[in-house]
């Protein structure tokens, strides 16, 4: 950062100096090392010094609650957890905010790419650590402007005591047209590859980020433009937006066009998806671009399988996105059709019923959880701690059922992160295409080959199209509506669904006033169980009343005598709905010691 009094320490760069070699045979540096005789000298010494900023990469979390990719989406409308996330009720504060630590990796890429012209050996491998530190550099710069909108650019090595330090934060269209910049250089200088094996980043990721990055820019400022949020740059022009979604749709079409990838299918269209997400090798897949491969035996594990093989994990989908699974013949799953069908819980999730992505991703009873246990016949909601399932709907992917150290002991888990599949791609390309009305029978085709995984028809979008008035997107142009649906449904639990929120402004329609329900219970076979003889017998829900001695513990939704009532998790602590700030909390605050650090020339972000 352009900040006189941050003096960033150079992550791994004291290795250079301190590294002792006491062998002269043959005069040769250690392989394994950083050079003692020369600063990134060697094609060895920038693969050692870029290799740290792949282990920034997120990670999924060790425990129930934690942060990390598999659990990310209980930040959204798609999951919950039993505590109410704080920036979703509005409830964060400028006291909140914390340090923008990704300015120190920044400095330490710009570092790299200034003494890089250094390195003596094989061109075409010093080409590969340039495009990697822009791709990097890239990277950071992007997760600051989802996180603070504009910032300031730096791109060069700066004298701590340099006056320069004390510029203002640049627009956020500086920023993202310099990342896309830094996109374009790193896809140039990055070899081509059809597989993941070599465990580095490739053209079509940094091309695959590009068009993220893009899409995403391109459809924040048309939302929160559309909106008149305080949050999209004013001088943007529809041109400039439509420009952001080419980019987008360009770089998707390149990697498509490459025919490098396709997606992961063997034909078994109820395991194929789900079985991405709990391989621990993915080196044959044919749809992972780029993922974090686990070993527990060499203490690198996490503990998502442990917690979700409860059949709870203190976590749950939720009726929302359930409810925007398609029938298994490609209609919306609405109105009597899924009254009658969840009168008998677990219906609505069979791949006979709905799109087999749901029975892949949430558990039906009888599904197995671990190699001694399968899931029984009702959830656990009557549970407590990491037993519970918040929703009744306990999430299975991720889940190593056939892994029993991974689902018995902390730390064993080596489900991996997937950070780049062409399934993105494809959805990436349909969006821009959609935003930028084109031929929609182009968007059919892009979604294809996500559809055949799972023998589900094409999308015919007046088919699909969902005009139930309590539907959030009701409103919203068919094409547009149908590759939001299948980009939720494809990409749950991803670590995208709260941007994907953001970048369309529609937390107002999302999450504003919404409490997240969970599963039918009065008007299905589970209230029956909420007996002294049903399944819940050992621990009895009570809602609405509590007999003598006793306390409510179950909350549901509308009023007793209502036909129909869901689970409703939040309904005491959230009687009004979640209190996220639309003019404020699309972004985070800023630290009051960056603003006083910079004399000023940061401002605070809007209303904080």
């Amino acid at each position: 950062m352009k900040l006189k009094k941050f003096t960033y320490i150079v992550l791994g760069l004291t290795c250079s100096f301190l590294v002792a070699c006491n062998s002269n045979f043959l005069n040769r540096e250690p392989l394994d090392q950083l050079s003692t005789s020369g600063s990134l000298a060697s094609t060895n010494e920038l693969r050692l010094y870029i290799n740290q900023f792949y282990q920034t990469l997120p990670n999924h979390p060790s425990t129930t609650g934690g942060n990390g990719i598999a659990f990310e989406d209980a930040k959204t409308d798609n999951m919950i957890f039993t505590n109410v996330d704080n920036r979703l009720n509005g409830q964060l504060t400028v006291s909140n905010a914390t340090s923008i630590s990704e300015y120190t990796q920044i400095r330490s890429l710009n570092f790299f790419l200034k003494q890089s012209a250094n390195a003596k050996g094989n061109q075409s491998e010093i080409n590969r650590y340039l495009g990697e530190a822009y791709f990097f550099r890239a990277w950071y710069y992007f997760e600051l402007v989802k996180k603070y909108g504009d910032v300031t650019w730096v791109n060069q090595l700066l004298n701590s005591e340099d006056e320069s330090t004390f510029l203002a934060r640049d627009s956020r269209i500086v920023i993202v047209d310099s990342i896309l910049n830094d996109l374009n250089r790193s896809a140039a200088l990055l070899p081509s590859q059809s597989t993941n094996t070599s465990m580095r980043l490739h053209k079509d990721v940094a091309l695959t980020l590009k068009s993220r990055v893009a899409l995403y820019e391109g459809t924040w400022q048309r939302y929160h433009k559309l909106k008149a949020t305080p949050f999209f740059t004013p001088t943007v022009t529809e041109n400039k937006i439509k420009d952001y979604l080419t980019q987008a749709r360009d770089a998707a079409k390149e990697i498509i066009d490459g025919n490098r990838w396709k997606i992961y299918s063997t034909g078994r269209y109820n395991d194929d998806y789900r079985n991405m997400f709990n391989t621990a090798d993915l080196s044959t897949n044919s749809e992972v671009m780029l993922y974090r491969r686990y070993n527990p035996a060499e203490n690198i594990g996490h503990g998502v399988s442990k917690y979700l093989s409860t059949g709870g994990g203190d976590i749950g989908l939720t009726q929302s996105l359930v409810s925007d699974y398609l029938t298994i013949d490609g209609k919306p799953f609405v109105g009597t059709l899924q009254n009658s069908i969840q009168q008998v819980y677990g219906q609505d999730m069979l791949p006979t019923v709905r799109d087999p992505r749901l029975s892949q991703t949430a558990v039906l009873p009888q599904a197995p959880l671990r190699p001694d246990a399968v899931a029984a016949n009702f959830p656990p909601i009557n549970q407590s701690g990491f037993n519970r399932s918040t929703t009744g709907y306990p999430m299975y992917k991720y889940v190593e059922y056939t892994n029993l150290a991974a689902v018995t002991d902390d730390g064993m888990s080596a489900a991996p992160v997937i950070y780049f599949r062409y399934a993105e791609v494809l959805l990436n390309y349909a969006e821009a295409l959609a935003e930028l009305k084109e031929d929609p029978t182009k968007i059919v085709q892009a979604i294809h080959p996500l559809r055949a995984r799972l023998n589900l028809p094409d999308m015919d979008f007046d088919r699909e199209y969902n005009t139930t008035a309590s539907y959030p997107f009701s409103t919203l142009d068919k094409y547009i509506q149908a590759v939001r649906r299948e980009r939720r449904v494809e990409m749950v639990a991803e670590g995208q669904r709260l941007q994907d929120i953001f970048r369309w402004a529609a937390a107002d329609q999302l999450i504003v006033g919404k409490r997240p329900l969970g599963i039918l219970f009065i008007g299905s076979n589970i209230a029956q169980e909420n007996t002294s003889t049903g399944f819940y017998k050992d621990n009895l829900l009570y809602y609405d009343n509590a007999p003598a001695g006793k306390s409510i513990n179950f909350f549901l939704s509308g009023n007793p005598g209502d036909a129909y009532r869901y689970m409703d998790p939040y309904k005491s602590v959230l009687p009004s709905g979640y209190k996220f700030r639309v003019e404020r909390d699309y972004l985070l605050p800023i630290q009051q010691r960056m603003i006083e650090l910079t004399g000023g020339k940061w401002k605070q972000n809007p209303n904080w």
